[in-house]
């Protein structure tokens, strides 16, 4: 097969697809390996280490979604390269389809078969190529955060682990999955004083047994958000529906019961964010300010370290495309239902359920495009 892998043209995003260990694997799998001029600069990886392990040099990407039969990326496709998508063409990357009705438009209008990052499932029921980005994105939820509280950038001013003396800042995590775990491991670990939310009893004995002293848990429900919220310094919003819109968690109202300058770092915020006033940022402008609360809303926080976060999703991404290129994807797919767990689009239908009831497409069983 020959894949394909072009230069992320998000704003501020210096992750790729491949790194050239990758595409050494492909190579030495006897598959093509075509890689976009520069893709790799970001991460610290030249030209010449993609063509050291077999790889092929090519000026466009329009030449890659012209040729290649699979596209690995990270970034959901730009309007742009949603153009280019081919009937037939494996898209392989992330999408977040549900809060974003154009690029699913575009998606099946094209007809190619788009397999997204975070909906492929594990037999514990978790998200293992979502994982290693809500690792990434909670522990630098802590340091976003931390600078966001800063005077200088509309913060209150507060030093998060305190000085001895001075009480420690307030950190209030909604969500005690991946990214909350990774978010409260670091505000523990600075000294701050943490609560992470949860509506799972078993989420909040494993977090309670891990953190012991260091963090405090407390169910998720309204009054006991609403109390956190009110009282923090920081507040992580880190709750996920698989493939599904975030639920709106703070609303407007909640806010003016918080102090001024106190900070909303909504890490949901590519599939819709998690608090009513959150919309999308960029790393060119992260934070904005919604009745004196600052608010941190990048939707690719991940990229900000681009070469540990691609060295770290390649490590999970890298089996399935291997898989999908040797066997093909629909024999991949039938041999693995994880991996089928990720088809949200095929041939102009919607195959996840979540996004077709949150966008209001008829909702096509995955079987029906293995058949």
């Amino acid at each position: 097969m020959r894949v394909g892998t072009v230069k992320e043209i998000k704003n501020h995003e210096y992750r790729v697809g491949l790194t050239p260990e990758s595409a050494r694997e492909l190579v030495q799998h006897g598959h093509e390996v075509w890689v976009q001029k520069g893709a790799g600069l970001g991460i610290g990886e030249s030209d010449n280490d993609y063509q050291r392990v077999g790889a092929k040099l090519i000026d466009t990407a329009a030449e890659i979604f012209a040729e290649c039969e699979m596209v690995v990326k990270v970034k959901e496709p730009q309007a742009v390269e949603r153009a280019m998508l081919r009937e037939g063409q494996i898209l392989f990357t992330y999408l977040h389809l549900a809060p974003d009705p154009e690029q699913t438009k575009d998606l099946v209008a094209s007809k190619a078969v788009c397999i997204a990052y975070e909906t492929v499932t594990d037999a514990s029921g978790g998200l293992p190529l979502l994982k290693p980005m809500s690792q990434v994105a909670g522990r630098m939820s802590i340091q976003a955060g931390a600078t966001a509280l800063e005077k200088a950038h509309g913060g209150r001013g507060i030093l998060l682990g305190g000085v001895p003396g001075v009480a420690p800042g307030k950190v209030c995590v909604i969500g005690g999955g991946v990214v909350g775990f990774n978010a409260a491991q670091m505000a523990a670990g600075l000294g701050a004083d943490v609560t992470i939310l949860d509506r799972s009893p078993e989420v909040l004995e494993r977090l309670g047994y891990y953190f012991e002293s260091r963090a405090k848990t407390r169910f998720a429900n309204a009054a006991n958000v609403a109390e956190c919220v009110a009282t923090a310094d920081l507040v992580i919003g880190a709750v996920l529906i698989p493939g599904a819109a975030a639920p709106k968690l703070v609303n407007r109202e909640m806010l003016a019961t918080m102090r001024p300058g106190a900070v909303l770092v909504d890490v949901a915020i590519d599939q819709g964010g998690c608090f009513e006033t959150s919309h999308a940022t960029t790393h060119a402008e992260p934070t904005y300010i919604v009745d004196g609360i600052v608010h941190y809303c990048v939707a690719n926080m991940p990229g900000a370290v681009a070469r540990t976060s691609t060295y770290a999703l390649n490590n999970v991404t890298l089996p399935h495309m291997l898989r999908m290129a040797d066997k093909g994807w629909k024999d991949a797919m039938r041999s693995d239902s994880h991996l089928a767990a990720g088809l949200n689009v095929w041939n102009g239908k919607v195959t996840y359920k979540a996004v077709a009831d949150d966008l209001g497409y008829d909702y096509c069983p995955m079987e029906e495009a293995l058949a």
